[in-house]
């Protein structure tokens, strides 16, 4: 996308939940969780957050055109911790999307091996030979002008994972600007938000539920 240029929305911090632990911030899409290369990507959730907490950690990420709940660690331990919990998938995600067409079944299943396509980085693609393995359920929420909301949850935590799964399917995502075509493409915003994320707490391991509201 030669014609992109990064223009993050000028919104105030949405922290969702602080403790001495743990800092749940609610993305908004258009805005890096991390600095890209080069000093006009360098605006990002990360920068934005530690301006006012400058002990956060990175965790995860979420894709620039994602929006939803992002979890920041306050200490290396807590940091560790919460890492930990990612890499074993003791994190569940959730997420809310609005896809093209009318999604036939009510639940499913999507299992296809993942890897970047090098030629239109930062692309993937379904790769059956190379490609990681990557897991998604998912489960309609109801039928709307001739889309559907539906909701996702990765079992795996693959780059661009729920978008490709998607187009594989034959309903994907609206606005994606790397996987949509045509009227599917021609929305605001790419239709994908971390609706909730839940995890053991890094000081005593209890469990915590965090959600932030569907924006679109």
């Amino acid at each position: 996308m030669t014609d992109f240029i990064y223009s993050p929305p000028d919104t105030p911090l949405d922290i969702l939940h602080e403790d001495a632990a743990l800092i749940l911030v609610n993305k908004p899409a258009g805005l890096l969780s991390v600095p890209g290369r080069g000093a006009h990507l360098s605006d990002c959730l990360m920068s934005r957050l530690q301006a006012a907490f400058p002990e956060a950690l990175l965790v995860h990420r979420l894709d620039m055109d994602t929006s939803g709940v992002m979890v920041f660690a306050r200490s290396p331990a807590a940091q560790r911790h919460l890492g930990l919990q990612f890499e074993r998938r003791h994190v569940k995600k959730t997420y809310h999307a609005r896809v093209w067409g009318a999604v036939a079944e009510k639940t499913g299943t999507v299992d296809l091996p993942l890897i970047v396509d090098w030629p239109n980085r930062p692309k993937q693609h379904v790769d059956f030979e190379n490609g990681k393995p990557a897991k998604t359920d998912w489960r309609v929420v109801r039928h709307e002008d001739g889309t559907t909301r539906i909701r996702l949850f990765p079992l795996t935590g693959r780059s661009h994972q729920l978008r490709v799964h998607m187009k594989e399917l034959g309903h994907p995502i609206l606005g994606d600007p790397f996987y949509a075509e045509g009227p599917a493409r021609d929305f605001p915003r790419l239709m994908l938000h971390a609706e909730s994320l839940k995890l053991r707490h890094p000081e005593g391991g209890v469990g915590m539920l965090f959600r932030a509201a569907v924006p679109f």
